[in-house]
């Protein structure tokens, strides 16, 4: 059963007795050297931390009352956000004192919870679900769990959830070179507030290999919520990349997106010569420079960093205050924060230089050309 991400009526009407619990205690080792600095939810995105473009769904969705469960860097969330005032949100943070994995980490933040029933989100999607659509169909059914499940090309990759032809899910199924069905789980799900009492507190427990499967051997109703909305792991380099382009371009809509969408976002007191190019969604941060003759696609500059004259920045994360030099080729690569890439380098997809770095002018070529 798939269901209409275009039911407009019920994404615009409020929903009541509904909480949020964000999961954001990742160490993002994926991200790295990005997440040396910042958790990963908090890394820029189209010109925010990625966190607050969740956030202004939830409250979009007439969501007040939002739980992060924290661990790594944990001082960061409330830092920057404080107690959620100017977003119109309450916001409450519980910390991990160790690794609880997802269901763990549910149970943890359960002395917080008001509501019947409660909205669980991955801080590391990036989605259009629509939220009162799933939680809709979670009441609907009168359901114990309902997962958002999206179909993807290749669900090699993924565990899979096959559901029957009323939407209750049947199993959970591991990778596998044969998946059954083309849905798997999206990250985000709505708890009756019964369940999440009932999970194990004080130990590690996993939703996929524990909760869901000892839910469905107990005759409980998990129901699936099928749909084609956008939607995006942005755990990788490349899928961070793209996650923030889409943002700028507008192909995921976001009321905190820091400008109108378009082929790239500038932020304030940022520099860019009138012959540079940029395109692709690309985002240029807070006191950026980019020179004559540069050419940033699909790409995003963190606060400070400087673009010398001739270079071709393409599908790249260049961390904060890092230096870009004068005709060097950077693609599909990560440059952390304060690092420098000397002029006439040439960095190809999966480099990664760490923070502090800086690699001599044309000290690294991937092509013989000079």
């Amino acid at each position: 059963m798939l269901a209409d991400p275009g039911d407009a009526s019920a994404e615009r009407t409020p929903l009541r007795g509904v909480e949020a619990v964000l999961l954001v205690g990742g160490r993002g080792t994926r991200l790295r050297p990005l997440t040396l600095s910042a958790p990963k939810p908090m890394l820029p995105t189209a010109g925010v931390p990625f966190l607050r473009h969740v956030l202004s769904r939830i409250r979009s969705a007439g969501i007040t009352h939002v739980v992060l469960g924290t661990s790594y860097k944990a001082e960061v969330f409330a830092e920057h956000f404080g107690d959620g005032e100017d977003l119109g949100l309450e916001l409450e943070y519980v910390v991990e004192q160790q690794p609880l994995d997802t269901a763990g980490a549910i149970r943890n933040v359960a002395d917080r919870l008001r509501e019947p029933d409660v909205l669980v989100f991955n801080g590391d999607i990036l989605s259009g679900v629509n939220l009162g659509g799933l939680v809709g169909t979670h009441r609907a059914n009168e359901a114990d769990v309902t997962l958002h499940l999206v179909k993807v090309d290749d669900p090699r990759r993924f565990g899979c959830v096959p559901t029957d032809a009323d939407g209750r899910v049947t199993a959970f199924l591991e990778k596998t070179e044969t998946p059954p069905v083309d849905q798997i789980n999206a990250g985000c799900y709505v708890f009756r507030r019964e369940v999440i009492d009932s999970i194990p507190s004080g130990r590690p427990v996993s939703v996929e290999r524990e909760t869901f499967p000892g839910l469905l051997e107990s005759g409980a109703r998990l129901q699936g919520y099928v749909d084609a909305s956008y939607w995006l792991d942005i755990g990788t380099p490349a899928a961070f990349v793209r996650g923030s382009a889409d943002l700028v371009l507008g192909a995921v809509p976001s009321d905190a997106l820091p400008g109108e969408p378009g082929e790239a976002l500038v932020l304030d007191r940022a520099r860019v010569a009138e012959d540079a190019s940029m395109d692709g969604g690309s985002t240029v941060g807070e006191d950026c420079v980019v020179e004559s003759g540069a050419r940033i696609s699909g790409s995003t500059l963190f606060d400070g960093a400087h673009v010398d004259a001739g270079a071709v920045v393409e599908r790249c994360v260049v961390g904060k205050g890092a230096r870009v030099g004068r005709d060097a080729v950077v693609r599909g690569a990560v440059v952390g924060d304060r690092a420098v890439i000397g002029a006439g380098c040439e960095l190809l997809d999966g480099a990664r230089v760490w923070p502090g770095v800086e690699l001599p002018d044309g000290g690294i070529r991937f092509s013989a050309d000079c």
